[in-house]
């Protein structure tokens, strides 16, 4: 492809039935309203689709900057022209980490659809295969509205997973290494933080959507964001409960750890209690000094490891006595 030609991800015509068209960079060019829903779908990471987007894509320079942006939170707002909206989805992508959310910006026209990313979304994928196979979206917000309905069941997927992975650190925990239980429990509180931060603006930015829905959205699609809303709103509740359960896991490994503890640090304190009266006795025939018992007698030494033995005895029998032991 020359260099200077966008090398687009998708560039397809929806044919307002489920199916869609394949189109090159001239067809793009050259589409009109009534031919069909165009999608185009760019890498921004493709420096001739980005000059494409900010030369030949007749938006105002605000969408486009806000289309090429790095990194941001969801969020929608709704011009007389379309809709701008920004998605994030669970990176499923093989090698990443889950909570490493990728995210989607999209324009949407009553007839036409700019989407752009900077890695890849399966989501997306899912899309287009469905369009291929003929049963795909028929308008620009049912476009929106499976999209979002792809991305919230991969959400949903990443949600149950971490409840199994709680479930098996909970019965794991006495069991389990003590550095590698706390290094699990570590990782599942990073991403849940992680994924709770973008999932609230996501919800409140589909939320927008139903309250405020564009004039080309149909009732059904209407309908669509309330329920995707709901259940993020759902995610968000399993995650805060999840969060929850990983601070009550945390705190019975603490206080099992120093149970653990306390018990080693009661064990050598009997030790030390019985060898102290020993440590006194040696202590005090170890004084080289005149009078001592049993200096002078052949049974002197016999008679000071009697004396420790029945001091260590009496101890124990007294701790057992008082049941410390």
């Amino acid at each position: 492809m020359n260099e200077m030609n966008p090398d687009f991800l998708h560039a397809c015509l929806l044919n307002r039935h489920g199916g869609s068209a394949e189109l090159d960079v001239s067809s793009v060019a050259e589409w009109s309203g009534d031919q069909g829903i165009l999608w185009v779908h760019i890498d921004v990471n493709d420096d001739p689709s980005r000059r494409w987007l900010r030369d030949h894509s007749e938006l105002d320079s605000t969408i486009v900057d806000a289309l090429l942006a790095d990194e941001t939170r969801p969020r929608s707002f709704s011009t007389e022209q379309g809709l701008l909206i920004v998605l994030r989805g669970v990176n499923t992508n093989p090698g990443d980490d889950p909570e490493d959310m990728v995210s989607i910006r999209l324009w949407i026209e009553h007839d036409r659809i700019i989407s752009t990313r900077r890695r890849a979304l399966l989501s997306v994928s899912d899309i287009r295969n469905s369009l291929q196979q003929g049963n795909g979206p028929k308008s620009s917000g049912g476009f929106l509205a499976a999209l979002t309905g792809k991305l919230a069941d991969r959400i949903g997927d990443f949600v149950d997973s971490i409840e199994d992975r709680l479930g098996d650190a909970e019965d794991k925990m006495a069991t389990q290494d003590q550095t590698e239980f706390r290094q699990s429990i570590t990782a599942l509180r990073r991403q849940i933080a992680s994924v709770r931060r973008f999932l609230a603006p996501q919800r409140d930015a589909l939320d927008r959507l139903y309250r405020q829905p564009g004039a080309w959205f149909s009732a059904e699609d209407v309908q669509e964001f309330r329920e995707e809303a709901d259940r993020i709103t759902r995610y968000l509740e399993d995650l805060e409960l999840a969060r929850e359960r990983t601070m009550v896991l945390r705190e019975e490994f603490l206080g099992q750890l120093a149970q653990e503890q306390n018990s080693r640090m009661y064990v050598l304190s009997v030790v030390a209690a019985i060898f102290l009266p020993l440590t006194f006795v040696t202590g005090l025939l170890g004084m080289n000094v005149g009078g001592l018992p049993g200096l002078d007698s052949p049974n002197g030494f016999l008679g000071s490891i009697a004396t420790m033995v029945i001091a260590g005895a009496g101890l124990l029998a007294f701790f057992r006595w008082k049941k410390w032991l």
